[in-house]
């Protein structure tokens, strides 16, 4: 049995989204508050996470980094705030998707598969877990990103982009591709979210040394991992 966890505090909500997680095949697993949603899944292993941001005990943001630090199991984020900076920081700290209340839970189903698939899709398609261009090295396996041998302190999403880049040398992404790569195509968000990523991807990677390659914006277009 594949199980799916829902922490959210507001009992109607996990009714709902039980029914629909039956209905995708999964099983439901539900927490009312932060603490008790490491618990559960420490517990359960779930192969996917609802989280909802504003919970007692412990919120989201906070559950999620916790999970981060031991799994790369997909979580979207569920709030009733959708500030730009609420769901930028959301993404930053490892979410896979962000999705405002109210919503609707054939909604939720969707991000879900969309998430689930990208997975599925990702681990089709490795020949290798590994990429190594020039000092670059980026293991998906371990989600692990090294410069020189140095190690960066990346974030999931952080680490899949430099694997999406270092696999497609000086290939130019737009940003509408980018996001459907990296986030989905039924992601709610625009292109500032991919502007506002690569910024902080490139303050992270230019503290190192890197002559050879780097991230280059294609002025109008997008971006690429361009070789020199």
């Amino acid at each position: 049995m594949q199980y799916i966890l829902v922490a959210d505090d507001n009992k109607d909500i996990t009714d709902i989204l039980s029914v629909y997680i039956k209905r995708e095949g999964y099983e439901p697993i539900i927490a009312s508050d932060g603490i008790s949603a490491e618990r559960m899944f420490e517990t359960y292993d779930p192969v996917a996470v609802l989280l909802d941001v504003m919970m007692p005990d412990k919120d989201g943001y906070a559950v999620c980094k916790s999970i981060r630090k031991t799994s790369n199991v997909p979580i979207i984020l569920i709030t009733a705030r959708g500030e730009d900076y609420e769901r930028i920081m959301g993404l930053d700290i490892g979410a896979d998707d962000y999705i405002v209340k109210p919503f609707s839970p054939g909604e939720v189903m969707a991000r879900l598969r969309a998430v689930l698939r990208r997975i599925g899709s990702d681990e089709k398609g490795k020949s290798s877990d590994e990429i190594e261009v020039d000092n670059l090295v980026v293991n998906l396996n371990e989600y692990s990103c090294t410069i020189g041998g140095e190690e960066l302190q990346l974030t999931k999403k952080e680490i899949e982009t430099m694997w999406l880049f270092a696999t497609n040398i000086n290939k130019v992404f737009t940003r509408d591709a980018l996001l459907d790569r990296l986030w989905g195509f039924d992601y709610y968000g625009d292109t500032r979210t991919v502007d506002s990523h690569i910024k902080r991807l490139r303050s992270k990677i230019d503290k190192y040394n890197h002559p050879n390659w780097n991230l280059k914006t294609v002025w109008g277009v997008g971006y690429k991992f361009e070789t020199l």
